[in-house]
């Protein structure tokens, strides 16, 4: 235990750290070749527009949090939970946190130029992917960023990560369902041909 916390507790701070700069790296290479932005927020006060500020208000707490772990016990206000803050757990967590971070770049690089974050408003910009991993799921990518909240919470176990975890999961499902929402407005009778053959989810 003694020699894998410290190993856990950095790799956390550097992980979030690494994500939010290959997450802004990615949209201004895109933005600069494309001449637009990847990320869209949505209008003010709609549904997708407080989803993004949660996520980003999550985000940058988890951040801000795992990094200062590096240099100070602040564990005792996060209200680790002691029965699950052992070797096996950490480590698990610290591994679904690559695997989830390898299959979204996977999923990434699979939509290519066409990959947004948010819904896209220039419906002539948007193209109804429903081949590979989505001719399984609907939401992929989602998928693999769950999968990734749940491993900070086997990596972190606490009070603060649940919390963490069931808002995440949260707000992505109700994303999902306005993505969804506009792909129909969009593609119509061929995204509710695509709805039926393939799941939500799994």
């Amino acid at each position: 235990m003694e020699s894998i916390e410290p190993l856990v507790r950095h790799f956390l701070g550097i992980f979030f750290l690494m994500i939010g700069l290959q997450f802004a790296g990615r949209s201004i290479g895109l933005s600069q070749r494309m001449h637009f932005s990847h990320i869209n927020y949505g209008e003010r006060g709609s549904a997708p527009w407080w989803h993004r500020h949660i996520f980003n208000v999550f985000r940058a707490l988890i951040l801000g949090i795992c990094v200062v772990r590096i240099f100070a016990d602040i564990d005792g206000w996060l209200g680790v939970f002691g029965p699950l803050y052992y070797w096996p757990v950490l480590l698990a967590g610290m591994l679904l946190l690559i695997a989830s971070f390898t299959v979204v770049n996977y999923l990434q690089a699979y939509m290519h130029e066409d990959w947004r974050s948010g819904i896209d408003p220039r419906k002539d910009q948007r193209k109804l992917l429903t081949s590979g991993p989505f001719g399984r799921s609907r939401n992929p990518l989602f998928l693999a960023v769950m999968a990734g909240q749940l491993g900070f919470f086997l990596a972190l176990p606490s009070v603060f990560s649940l919390v963490c975890l069931v808002a995440g999961v949260l707000v992505i499902n109700r994303q999902a369902r306005e993505e969804e929402k506009a792909l129909a407005d969009n593609f119509g009778e061929d995204y509710e041909r695509y709805r039926v053959r393939v799941p939500r989810w799994f």
